[in-house]
């Protein structure tokens, strides 16, 4: 319970840490959820991932990345995942870089092995204004815990001895690229 409820408090520290080109606080600053088991849904007609900024915003040239601090990880070395949005506009452009619209997933093959909004127990809107060619980075660190909708107890943990894993960022309609890392 006590790595779940650090995922979950992780996951609320982005929305506060995104700052321009900086990382984001770690699970430690991070606000604890009064109930680790407690899930209340998103709030209803968040604002959307993108919105442009005056005429010249073009959603399209806004793109989303995955990245890993690195590609293999010793036994109990927790991963740090990044989700980073670039501007490839010639105009600023508002983004919402809230909770509301990130998702980090982790799969291996068919297997669903973690999300961010299993056990988010509050999300927001946060929305930033990017310049053109500038970046917002949100990092997140993975306890290598399981996670299922609905934050129920996962009793099996996600296997090391050398498997891999895919990393997926997504913010609202945009999703990244994989990233591929090993656990030792």
């Amino acid at each position: 319970m006590l790595v779940l409820a650090l995922a979950v408090g992780g996951f609320a520290a982005i929305s506060n840490a995104l700052n321009g080109d900086t990382p984001a606080a770690t699970a430690s600053d991070a606000p604890r959820p009064d109930k680790p088991g407690s899930t209340p849904a998103a709030p209803k007609g968040s604002a959307a991932a993108t919105s442009t900024a005056g005429a010249g915003c073009d959603e399209a040239l806004l793109k989303v990345t995955a990245a890993t601090d690195k590609a293999a990880y010793a036994p109990g070395e927790n991963p740090l995942l990044t989700l980073k949005v670039t501007n490839g506009n010639k105009v600023s452009c508002e983004v919402n870089l809230g909770t509301s619209q990130m998702e980090y997933l982790i799969t291996s093959g068919s297997d669903r092995i973690f999300s961010s909004r299993d056990c988010q127990a509050e999300s927001s809107d946060l929305v930033k204004t990017i310049r053109p060619g500038r970046s917002e980075t949100a990092n997140f660190p993975w306890n290598r815990n399981r996670s299922i909708e609905g934050c129920q107890v996962v009793e099996a943990q996600p296997g090391g001895g050398g498997a891999y894993y895919v990393f997926t960022a997504r913010l609202g309609n945009k999703t990244s690229h994989k990233a591929v890392f090993q656990l030792g």
